[in-house]
């Protein structure tokens, strides 16, 4: 996503999408971390509607991103998700429930200050994100002269909307092993 925004957009217009997803993710740990993980516990079926909405809405992104048209230059007029859509976004990607419950489970123990290890797994995560996710909003942008031609632009969206729908299998394929 970062990708297809810095491409649309350019890296200065993409960077509300990337602080959202730098400091969303972090304070979706943290709440997981200091409380709503237990709330998981007592009623999976919460967490299992978490991640249903999460494929259900990156399958629509995947669907916009693949119908997406037009050149780079006539896509400016656009707006770019913002900071408060990006870090709300962080709830509902089933990506990122997996990958922040899964470090809170393998780098937490119970028997030492919890708290404290939370927020260095928040603080850790803020930190590496920028310049992780940062590479993808760049490379979007370096993108923008290469796919002038609406054609390639096609292409491009394509391949990016078929990459996200691919990201998803692993999660949609865990929930069913789970369900038989």
């Amino acid at each position: 996503m970062l990708t297809t925004t810095g491409l649309n957009f350019g890296v200065r217009r993409g960077l509300p999408h990337l602080l959202g997803i730098c400091i969303g993710f972090p304070v979706m740990l943290a709440l997981i971390g200091f409380g709503l993980g237990t709330l998981f516990e007592l009623y999976p079926i919460l967490h299992e509607a978490i991640k249903v909405v999460g494929i259900v809405y990156l399958l629509y992104l995947a669907w916009k991103i693949a119908g997406a048209t037009g050149g780079v230059g006539q896509i400016s007029q656009a707006k770019p998700i913002n900071f408060w859509q990006s870090a709300a976004f962080q709830w509902v990607n089933p990506k990122a429930w997996i990958m922040g419950s899964s470090a809170l489970a393998a780098f937490t123990s119970l028997a030492d200050n919890f708290f404290i290890q939370v927020a260095i797994i928040c603080i850790t995560f803020m930190i590496i994100t920028f310049p992780c996710a940062g590479v993808w909003l760049v490379f979007g942008a370096g993108l923008q002269r290469f796919l002038r031609d609406p054609k390639h632009l096609a292409i491009f969206n394509l391949v990016m909307a078929l990459l996200l729908v691919a990201s998803i299998l692993p999660v949609v394929w865990e929930m069913f092993a789970q369900a038989l």
